[in-house]
C-alpha cells in the first residue's frame, strides 16, 4: 500500500519496509512513477569515521560500471543525506528477492539455474572490473517481474565494515546459494539437485565461469530440458502485488502530486556524478561508443534480449534503458525538492511558492521540516523500531545447540523416514552451512539456511527413503560445518523388511 503523504528527494515511500544489516529497505516509487527503492542506512554504522565516504565511492564504482555496459546490478539513482540521516535510492524495485521467494514456494529448477547463470555472469563481470560483490545470499539477488535476477548492495557491507572481500568470497556465496537450491530439489527433481552440487563445487575449484558454463552445458538433466525464466517471473509477480508490472504513466497519473518542498536534502555523491542517462567525462552519451569503442554486439543471461533494451540502448519509445525495466524518460521540469537534490548544494535555498513567489525564511521552514520528518519517521519506524535495535547490537551468528530427531523409531518396507534436525542460534544474522550423512549409503545430503535476527530456531528436514528386504539399524547424522566450531549429532531407527 503506498503511502502518499510521506517521501524523500521525490521518491515516494510505501509502507512495505523490511530489516538488513544496512539499515531499512523501503519499496518506493520513483518521481517518474517506477517502482524503486529506499535503504535508510542505520545511523549508528553511518556515523563511524570514513563509512559515508566509502559508501559514497562505491555507489559512485556502480555507475561508472553501469554506464560501461555492465548488466545485472540493481541501479542506484543517488545518495542524499537529510540531516543526519543517509538515505540510497535506487532506479529499480528491490523485491522481491530470491529469500523471499524460498519462503513462499518451491522454485522451479528452470528459473533457480537461470538465477544461478545470471548471478554468476554478473559477479564474473564485476570481478574483469577489479570490484567484488562482498555479500552474495539469497536476501541480495532481486527477481524482477520479468525473472530476470538482479544483485543489490554491491559493496555497501564492505564499506559499512572497512573490508575488501577477495573474488573466492563472491565464489563462495555463489556456491552457498546453489546448495540451498539444490537442498529443495533433493525430493522431486534430484538430476537438478545433482547439477547445482555440481556446479557449487566447481565455483569453489574451478571459478565461477567454470560453474556457469555446467549449469548451460548440461541443462538437459532440468526438468523441461532448459534454463527459462517463465516460473520465476511467475513467483515474483505472485509474492507481491509491488512486483507487478504496471503501466507507468498510469501509475504515475493516479498518483497525488508530490509536495514542492521536503527540507534540506543533500546528494552525497557530488556535481560531477555520474547520472543513469547522462554522459559521463570523456563519454559521447549512453548507448554511444566513444571514439575507438565498438558497442555490446551480443546478449546473454542477464542482457538484453530480442524486443528489450540494451544497457545504454534506446527502446521502441527513444527511452534510453539501463537494465530490466530501468529507463531515462523523456525531459520534464524537475520538482524543487528534485533541483536541490541534484544540484549538490551543501546548502538548499528551498523555495515555497505561495501568493506573490515570496520565499520562506530559512529558520521558519527548517522548523517546519523537522516537524515534517519526525512525523515521517514515527509512521515508518513504528513497526520496526524492536528489530531496529537489535540489529544494531546483533552479534555474529553463533550455533547454540543442534538436536535431531525421527518421527519413528521403526519403519518397514519401502518406507521414508522423516529425519529432523533443530538448530539454536544466537539470534545473529548470517549463513548455516549444513550436511546429512546416512549410514547405509554414501549420499550426502548439503545445504544452507539463511538464519534472521529475529529468529533463533531452524528445522533442516531430511526425507530417507528405504526399500528391500533387509534389517537395519540406520543411523542419520546432521554436521553443521559454519558457523565454526563444527556441530553433529544423530539418531538411529530400526529398518525391517
Amino acid at each position: 500500500m503506498n503511502n502518499p503523504e510521506h517521501g524523500i528527494a521525490g521518491f515516494r515511500l510505501t509502507e512495505h519496509t523490511w530489516m538488513t544489516e544496512l539499515g531499512n529497505w523501503i519499496d518506493a516509487i520513483s518521481p517518474d512513477g517506477r517502482r524503486a527503492g529506499a535503504l535508510l542506512f542505520d545511523a549508528r554504522r553511518m556515523g563511524l569515521p570514513g563509512v559515508r565516504e566509502r559508501v559514497v565511492a562505491a555507489v559512485l564504482t556502480d555507475q561508472r560500471l553501469v554506464l560501461g555496459g555492465l548488466t545485472g546490478l540493481i541501479p542506484v539513482a543517488d545518495v542524499v543525506a537529510a540531516g543526519d540521516q543517509v538515505w540510497l535510492l535506487t532506479g529499480q524495485a528491490v523485491s522481491p528477492t530470491l529469500a523471499d521467494l524460498l519462503t513462499s514456494a518451491p522454485i522451479e529448477p528452470a528459473g533457480a539455474a537461470s538465477a544461478l547463470v545470471e548471478t554468476a555472469q554478473t559477479l564474473i563481470a564485476l570481478h574483469a572490473a577489479g570490484v567484488t560483490h562482498g555479500s552474495v545470499h539469497p536476501g541480495t539477488v532481486v527477481v524482477t517481474s520479468e525473472g530476470a535476477a538482479l544483485l543489490s548492495e554491491r559493496g555497501l557491507s564492505d564499506a559499512i565494515r572497512g573490508l575488501v572481500s577477495p573474488p573466492e568470497r563472491d565464489a563462495a556465496g555463489w556456491a552457498a546459494l546453489a546448495r540451498g537450491l539444490a537442498a529443495s530439489f533433493v525430493a522431486w527433481a534430484p538430476q537438478a539437485a545433482q547439477l547445482f552440487e555440481r556446479a557449487a563445487g566447481l565455483a569453489g575449484t574451478l571459478g565461477l565461469a567454470a560453474a556457469r558454463g555446467a549449469l548451460l552445458a548440461e541443462q538437459a538433466s532440468l526438468p523441461g530440458g532448459t534454463i527459462g525464466r517463465e516460473g520465476l517471473a511467475r513467483a515474483a509477480r505472485g509474492r507481491s502485488a509491488f512486483a507487478q508490472p504496471p503501466a507507468h504513466a498510469a501509475a504515475a497519473a493516479a498518483l497525488p502530486a508530490l509536495p514542492r518542498d521536503e527540507g534540506d536534502i543533500v546528494t552525497l555523491l557530488g556535481p560531477g556524478r555520474v547520472w543513469p542517462g547522462q554522459p559521463g567525462p570523456g563519454q559521447t552519451g549512453p548507448g554511444h561508443a566513444g571514439p575507438g569503442h565498438a558497442g555490446l554486439a551480443h546478449a546473454g543471461p542477464g542482457q538484453a534480449g530480442p524486443g528489450q533494451a540494451g544497457p545504454g540502448q534506446a527502446g521502441p519509445s527513444g527511452a534510453v534503458q539501463f537494465g530490466p525495466g530501468v529507463g531515462t524518460q523523456e525531459q520534464r521540469p524537475a520538482t524543487t525538492a528534485e533541483q536541490i537534490w541534484r544540484s549538490g548544494r551543501p546548502e538548499a535555498d528551498t523555495v515555497q511558492r505561495g501568493a506573490g513567489g515570496r520565499r520562506v525564511k530559512a529558520a521558519r521552514s527548517r522548523r517546519w521540516r523537522t516537524i515534517g520528518s519526525t512525523a515521517l519517521f514515527a509512521v515508518i519506524m513504528v513497526g520496526a523500531i524492536l528489530a531496529w535495535f537489535r540489529l544494531s547490537d546483533a552479534p555474529d551468528l553463533a550455533i547454540g545447540s543442534v538436536d535431531v530427531k525421527v518421527a519413528k523409531k521403526s519403519y518397514g518396507c519401502d518406507a521414508t523416514a522423516l529425519v529432523t534436525g533443530v538448530v539454536v542460534t544466537n539470534g545473529g544474522s548470517g549463513v548455516i552451512t549444513y550436511e546429512w550423512h546416512k549410514n547405509l549409503d554414501d549420499e550426502v545430503v548439503k545445504g544452507t539456511v539463511q538464519t534472521r535476527s529475529d529468529q533463533t530456531s531452524y528445522q533442516l528436514p531430511l526425507r530417507w527413503s528405504l526399500n528391500g528386504k533387509a534389517t537395519e539399524k540406520a543411523t542419520a547424522t546432521l554436521r553443521i560445518v559454519s558457523p565454526e566450531p563444527v556441530r553433529t549429532d544423530k539418531v538411529s531407527f530400526t529398518y525391517k523388511c
